[in-house]
C-alpha cells in the first residue's frame, strides 16, 4: 500500500510507517500535476498539510485513492463532503498542534504589547544613529498580566491559549457557540489546578477584552467573524491576534481600524491571500507578522505524524477485517 505524504511527514512517523509495510513517499509534486503523479505511482493514501488543496477534480481523477488524511486541524482544503460521498474516509489531527498554536499567540501578544515587531524592524537600520530616540519610543510599553483576553472559539487550541493567558496572570473570557465551561484545568510546576473562565457573548466579549485571539475560521456563508460591525464595537486600543484562517478577520475592515486607531494592533500568521498576501497588510507598521506558521514546530510535527501513523495503521487493520469478511460471505 502507497502513501505520499504531499507536504512532507515527520521522520518518525516515516520509520513507524515504513516499518509496518507501507510504502511513503514525501517529494513536493506541484498542484497542477499531482493528479498525474498519484495515478503514475498507484498511490492509495494522500496526506497534506495546509499546501495542498485536495478538491473535488483531484478526488474524481484519482480512483485509487482509499484514504485522505490532513496534518492539522482544518480541513477547508479538502473536500470532505465529496470524498466521503466517493467512500474515501477523510482524518485529520485537531490535538496535535495545540500548544504550537498557542504559544504563538502569546509570542506575537507580548510582542504586540511591547512594540517588537516596530522595534525589529527599525533596530537594524536605525539602532546606531538613532538609539535613544528609538528607546524612548518604545520604553512605554505595557504587561499582558492584570490584561483581559477575549478568546472566539474555545476548542482544544482555545483553551491551550487560556492555560497559557492565565499562566501570565491575564484574566479570560471566551465566546463559542457550544463549548459551555466555567472552569479550566491548568497545571504548573506539576501542581494542578482549576481556574474559572467566563463566557460571554460576542458582543459583551468585544467590549471587555483588552486582547482578543480569534481559534475559528469565516462563517458558514463565508462572511468574517469580525468583520467592520463587529470592530467598531471593540474596545479602544484592544489588539487583535488571528492564527485561525485569513478570512476570520475582514482584512479591509482591519486596516481601517488600524489606521483610525480604534484598534492598536494586530498579530496576522494566515492571510486571505495565502501564499501572496496583501503588500498593505505586510508593509503596515501596526501588524506582527508571521508565515502561517502557528502548528509549525519540531514538537507539533512529531505529535501530528505519531497520530496520522496511528490512524492509518487502524485503518489498515480495520480495511483488513473488512475485506476478509466480504471473502469469508462470498465462500
Amino acid at each position: 500500500m502507497r502513501i505520499h505524504a504531499n507536504d512532507g511527514l515527520d521522520a518518525g512517523a516515516l520509520k513507524r510507517l515504513r516499518d509496518a509495510g507501507f510504502t511513503v513517499t514525501t517529494d513536493n509534486v506541484p498542484q497542477e500535476g499531482l493528479a498525474t503523479h498519484l495515478n503514475a505511482e498507484g498511490v492509495h493514501v494522500l496526506l497534506v498539510r495546509s499546501a495542498t488543496k485536495v478538491r473535488k477534480d483531484l478526488i474524481d481523477t484519482c480512483p485509487g485513492l482509499r484514504l485522505i488524511g490532513r496534518g492539522g486541524v482544518g480541513l477547508d482544503n479538502i473536500d470532505v463532503a465529496h470524498a466521503k460521498a466517493k467512500g474515501i474516509p477523510v482524518i485529520n489531527t485537531p490535538a496535535a498542534s495545540s500548544i504550537s498554536v498557542a504559544e504563538l499567540v502569546m509570542a506575537h501578544l507580548t510582542g504586540l504589547l511591547r512594540g517588537l515587531h516596530q522595534a525589529n524592524r527599525l533596530m537594524p537600520a536605525n539602532g546606531r544613529s538613532q538609539f535613544k530616540e528609538l528607546k524612548k519610543r518604545f520604553e512605554k510599553g505595557n504587561e499582558v498580566r492584570g490584561r483581559t483576553l477575549g478568546i472566539i472559539g474555545f476548542g482544544r487550541i482555545g483553551q491551550w491559549t487560556a492555560r497559557y493567558a492565565l499562566g501570565a496572570g491575564m484574566r479570560v473570557v471566551y465566546c463559542d457557540n457550544h463549548c459551555d465551561l466555567a472552569q479550566l484545568d491548568l497545571e504548573i510546576a506539576g501542581n494542578k489546578l482549576q481556574v474559572p473562565v467566563q463566557r460571554l457573548s460576542l458582543v459583551d466579549l468585544l467590549a471587555q477584552a483588552d486582547a482578543i485571539s480569534l481559534h475559528v475560521p469565516a462563517q458558514p456563508d463565508g462572511r468574517p467573524v469580525l468583520g467592520a460591525a463587529e470592530l467598531a464595537h471593540v474596545k479602544e486600543g484592544v489588539v487583535l491576534v488571528n492564527t485561525a484562517r485569513g478570512g476570520s478577520i475582514d482584512e479591509d475592515a482591519l486596516l481601517d481600524a488600524l489606521n483610525s486607531g480604534r484598534v492598536k494592533g494586530a498579530a496576522l500568521d494566515v492571510f486571505v491571500g495565502e501564499p501572496e498576501p496583501r503588500a498593505d497588510l505586510l508593509a503596515h507598521n501596526a501588524i506582527s507578522l508571521s508565515p502561517h506558521v502557528g502548528a509549525a514546530t519540531r514538537e507539533a510535527q512529531g505529535r501530528v505524524g505519531d497520530e496520522l501513523a496511528d490512524l492509518i495503521i487502524a485503518w489498515r487493520e480495520k480495511e483488513s477485517v473488512a475485506s476478509g469478511a466480504t471473502r469469508g460471505a462470498g465462500a
